[in-house]
């Protein structure tokens, strides 16, 4: 299993940066940005192509719905230039409150808008033209960026139906919030029976969680339950803490002492993750020192297992 790290730091570009930079160093696989409110993670991961030969970079995920996807196809060929072929292209749906609330956009039958939306996406990535015309998207477009190949494109995918279009059309599905019952028992049955339903190789299931070592986990708990609050609000993650048998978020952050964390990081491989992405949180007052623990043990583990 890969062992990469999610950015979580500073909003300033210079951080994202030299957070990719850093992560090369200290030899992780990866390195996954989400795209919330803050910096335009595809320009981010552009820049720090430049400055790093080796580690693979992701976003976690970008939101469709307020890009359509011939502009979505010019940037992440660009990205895949910048980056020497080392970008991987990860697309969400968001979620209703943000599409509707937010941007002011329809949530209506979100699994066609992905369906027609990789219709459209794809063969400019792959070919560079695309004609198509459906319910939502009506496309006749070209995109010339020279790249040394396509990105890899995967999705946001948690219940059945966008699980089926992972395994059919991407490369495979990235996770939050998804601990390691639920990743063996639904996520990956269902993503490798739609890949091989389409004479696709076997999925990536690049899974992310909270993380933190320490020596009080009841503590880091509660401080989870805190931090990632929003998350146990939101339908499509309370489906997949729901199946873990969790009653929050604070349930399936990866905490304890460095024997108990790795051991729970080794069971994500052994339910069928085959990219762990670290999200290290601070579990107590001494922030730095938190994360440092964190990011050394998950280092510590990079290529063993």
């Amino acid at each position: 299993m890969k062992i990469s790290t999610f950015y979580g730091g500073s909003p300033e570009i210079e951080s994202h940066v030299q957070a990719a930079v850093d992560a090369e160093k200290d030899g992780f696989d990866g390195i996954w940005y989400g795209q919330i409110f803050g910096a335009e993670v595809l320009t981010v991961i552009a820049i720090a192509g430049e400055r790093t030969s080796r580690i693979q970079f992701g976003t976690s995920v970008v939101p469709t719905y307020v890009r359509h996807p011939t502009i979505m196809a010019q940037q992440a060929l660009t990205v895949q230039a910048a980056t020497g072929g080392r970008f991987t292209l990860g697309l969400g749906l968001s979620h209703a409150p943000v599409v509707e609330s937010m941007w002011g956009l329809s949530y209506e039958r979100p699994a066609v808008h992905m369906r027609e939306y990789l219709n459209v996406l794809q063969p400019l990535l792959t070919d560079g033209v695309v004609s198509f015309s459906g319910e939502m998207f009506r496309v006749n477009a070209q995109a010339a960026v020279p790249t040394p190949k396509p990105p890899e494109v995967m999705i946001a995918a948690l219940a059945p139906v966008m699980l089926r279009i992972a395994g059919e059309r991407t490369g495979g599905s990235i996770l939050w919030m998804t601990g390691p019952k639920t990743i063996e028992s639904h996520i990956m049955p269902r993503l490798t029976k739609a890949a091989e339903g389409s004479g696709r190789p076997q999925p990536r299931i690049v899974a992310a969680l909270p993380v933190a070592v320490t020596d009080d986990p009841d503590a880091a708990r509660q401080r989870a339950a805190g931090l990632f609050a929003i998350y146990g609000t939101l339908p499509n993650y309370q489906r997949v803490l729901e199946k873990e048998g969790a009653s929050g978020p604070q349930d399936v952050a990866i905490v304890g002492n460095e024997a108990q964390v790795e051991q729970q990081i080794r069971e994500m491989a052994s339910a069928g993750a085959t990219e762990f992405v670290a999200a290290a949180f601070p579990a107590d007052g001494d922030a730095k020192a938190s994360l440092e623990r964190t990011h050394a043990l998950v280092k510590s583990l990079i290529g063993k297992i």
